[in-house]
């Protein structure tokens, strides 16, 4: 089934608009008990480092001592929902690092054409960045059977490339985890949120950590730029994550 037959309803007059999937459906998702299930069973394969080990003994700490009823979210559920929902044809990643995200993607959609943009920047918040051929060949082990495109360099200036050379593409699923300062994770988002497609999942991570205040801000600021945006928020524990589904 393809993303207009998941995301899209198309009837008559089309009264409430033709998509279907909203984000509080897609946060139910997320948070089901055979989410975190499936998650579980490979979250360990994943391009480990000290922080995926820790997320990892969290999940599973969190999920035997309140079961069905523990309700959380970040990017690992998040992504892993929207691709198993949507099954994306065209997936677009800004901030690859190790490749857990991708990997996540590949895993509820092994046939997604990927597009990744990094810069590969050594030790990155404190942890090996081992580059791309390492993240490919964890996108392999995870059953990865589509098109895969690195794009290595500054997203500033490689996102609005690619996209001007490939007008026609669109994305049904895209995340924002690149630049982390106030206006680099605006121009980020104001880039790509218009090749998102109708239907289309878009995710904004780490909008309340700590050490970045702004960064809800700056979500708030492209859901008001684009109001064919249909927003949600998670930020009750860890780091925040936020996604928006494209209505029109």
């Amino acid at each position: 089934m393809n993303l207009k037959k998941r995301a899209i309803f198309d009837y008559g007059n089309n009264f409430y608009g033709p998509v279907v999937l909203s984000p509080t459906t897609l946060a139910n998702i997320a948070v089901s008990g055979k989410i975190w299930q499936e998650l579980l069973a490979f979250h360990s394969l994943l391009a480990s480092d000290e922080y995926v080990e820790y997320l990892d003994a969290y999940y599973r700490e969190c999920l035997q001592r309140f079961g069905q009823q523990w309700h959380y979210m970040d990017i690992t559920n998040v992504l892993y929902a929207a691709s198993k929902t949507l099954q994306p044809y065209n997936y677009l990643e800004i901030g690859v690092r190790r490749g857990r995200s991708v990997c996540t993607v590949v895993r509820g959609c092994p046939s997604v054409n990927i597009v990744a943009f990094d810069m590969w920047i050594p030790n990155y918040a404190g942890m090996e960045n081992p580059g791309p051929e390492f993240v490919q060949s964890e996108i392999i082990k995870h059953g990865h059977s589509g098109a895969i495109t690195f794009i290595n360099g500054d997203s500033h200036e490689t996102v609005p490339e690619y996209l001007s050379k490939n007008p026609d593409i669109l994305f049904d699923l895209i995340t924002v985890d690149g630049d982390h300062s106030k206006e680099g994770a605006l121009e980020d988002l104001f880039n790509v949120i218009p090749r998102l497609s109708m239907g289309g999942v878009l995710v904004f991570d780490d909008i309340s950590h700590p050490d970045l205040p702004h960064l809800i801000e700056v979500w708030h600021e492209a859901l008001y730029e684009f109001r064919y945006l249909s927003g949600y928020e998670y930020t009750e524990m860890g780091y925040g994550i936020a996604f928006a589904i494209r209505r029109y």
